[in-house]
């Protein structure tokens, strides 16, 4: 009997993406018992270079080395990477009276306390003056405010959750080298065009010299330019323009101080917003802006005093955004992923969580069709409805603010153009009513759950006023409780850097 032919899946375009799904396919289909043997290939062109930005994940990635079995011990030396267990967000609501807060990620010790936040903002919301930061009820709030690390004792009962900051072109190279060892071919061509069946499936993709690379199945990771999925299968791309204003970003670092910070600080600024991501040899810092309220001079100017760099001599880098996504994210025998497939810009650092579930999502499906694009229809709803989520999340940073300071504040505070999830959301915020249920009945939970929201409106300060007869002070005895249980908890971590040298 003639061997099997194996699936041969082909991947255009390397980056993060691209070895991401390169590492996260080998592992799944080598040496699988019962499965259809395949073949992975990754083509990528040395004209195109790679970005290495400082970059913020959230846990999932914590999950994507677990599964590939690669520890941190290995991985975070060679990406200048640090923990990450909080983002703080300062400058969004001054008329709140508060200068920043936290949006923790959450871990198994928060099942303690959790509720306690969440019944905290629904009595702050009926007018009663009650406690509601954030990093007060959550432990990783604790640790930021701390500056310790998210690594814990062997005896240490509860499970962590944290993500890293990391330079992103030095997490290519390394997953790259990590796909090669593990036997996916590689190969380097500067890719043209792409030659469809009568079917309108893609047949091979050619290169400037005239080769053509044939597969059963594509992957485009060609980034905005999105060789395949737009230009060549001609997927329209779903703008979010209305509701996300921002389209370019300046990027610089800077030196790192004496302590590496545990958290990415996210500062607004005239017109956008400027990150501060902390890596081993460096600040990554950059300001995103909408290039339809400051021009580019403007906003180096305006970044660089940020940072405290007016005088310094190195050059900045301006990046063009795409704000959207795809309205089919699998077309065909053809699969976008990373920025060829959307984008939603980097505020909640949700970039490499939307491509590590893709990922998974497309290959569980494609094993289920036994290798064939029959749940295409089901992909596609469920990662469309991922990015809008995840979108109406990003907009209502944007919506709730409280500057007055540029036409650009005013024009987000006043931009109405909202989904209805949205809408339901904070309908049911500001008519007191349980977020968790709200949560629930739109099945939210795989996005951003309640404490999740809790964060945003109640560090937004997103409260009516309060009520003129108070009662006493009876929740002072459970917050304190909680602060000092948090804190007992806290003593079992030591300061990040230690963590770090381990």
């Amino acid at each position: 009997m003639a061997e099997q032919k194996p699936f041969h899946i082909l991947i255009l375009g390397g980056g993060t993406a691209g070895w991401m799904a390169a590492n996260l396919f080998a592992n799944r289909w080598r040496n699988c018992d019962n499965q259809k043997s395949v073949k992975i290939t990754l083509i990528e062109s040395k004209d195109v270079g790679i970005i290495g930005v400082g970059e913020g994940s959230t846990p999932t990635l914590k999950r994507f080395f677990e599964d590939l079995n690669i520890p941190e011990s290995q991985w975070m030396p060679a990406c200048d990477a640090t923990y990450k267990v909080n983002i703080r967000f300062k400058d969004w609501s001054p008329q709140s009276g508060i200068a920043d807060y936290s949006h923790p990620f959450t871990t198994q010790v928060d099942t303690f306390t959790k509720r306690a936040f969440l019944v905290n903002g629904r009595t702050r919301r009926m007018g009663l003056d009650t406690h509601t930061r954030p990093d007060d009820f959550l432990l990783n709030g604790v640790l930021a405010n701390q500056g310790k690390g998210p690594l814990t004792p062997d005896n240490f009962p509860f499970v962590m959750e944290y993500g890293y900051h990391f330079d992103s072109g030095k997490l290519g190279q390394f997953l790259k080298d990590k796909a090669i060892a593990a036997g996916v071919e590689h190969k380097q061509a500067h890719i043209t065009q792409a030659k469809r069946s009568p079917q309108g499936e893609l047949e091979a993709i050619i290169d400037d010299q005239g080769e053509a690379y044939s597969a059963d199945f594509f992957i485009d990771c060609t980034g905005f330019s999105s060789l395949l999925m737009q230009k060549a299968l001609r997927v329209p791309y779903k703008s979010f323009k209305s509701n996300l204003f921002n389209d370019s970003a300046v990027v610089m670092p800077s030196s790192m101080d004496s302590i590496i910070p545990v958290e990415t600080e996210a500062t607004a600024l005239s017109a956008g917003w400027c990150w501060k991501i902390p890596l081993t040899s460096r600040y990554g810092n950059g300001y995103v802006f909408s290039s339809d309220f400051i021009d580019n001079d403007q906003a180096e100017t305006e970044f660089r005093r940020h940072i405290g760099a007016l005088d310094s001599e190195q050059e900045c880098r301006f990046l063009k955004m795409q704000v959207g996504q795809l309205t089919e994210h699998w077309s065909y025998n053809c699969l976008g992923l990373g920025l060829s497939q959307g984008f939603i810009e980097p505020l909640e650092a949700t970039a490499l969580h939307l491509v590590q579930v893709s990922i998974e999502l497309f290959a569980s499906l494609l094993e289920k069709g036994n290798f064939s694009s029959h749940y295409a229809p089901e992909y596609n709803k469920k990662i469309s409805e991922r990015f809008e989520r995840v979108r109406d999340y990003i907009v209502a940073h944007y919506k709730l603010n409280t500057r007055d300071d540029s036409e650009y504040w005013r024009a987000n505070r006043d931009n109405n153009k909202l989904s209805q999830s949205l809408l339901s959301i904070l309908d049911c915020w500001y008519q007191r009513g349980d977020l968790n249920e709200e949560i629930e009945r739109q099945n939210l939970d795989t996005h951003f759950d309640a404490v999740s929201w809790n964060c945003l409106l109640a560090g937004y300060g997103t409260f009516p006023p309060l009520a003129p007869n108070q009662p006493g002070q009876g929740d002072l005895y459970q917050e304190k409780k909680i602060q000092q249980f948090l804190h007992g908890c806290s003593l079992n971590f030591s300061d990040h850097q230690s963590n770090l040298r381990k």
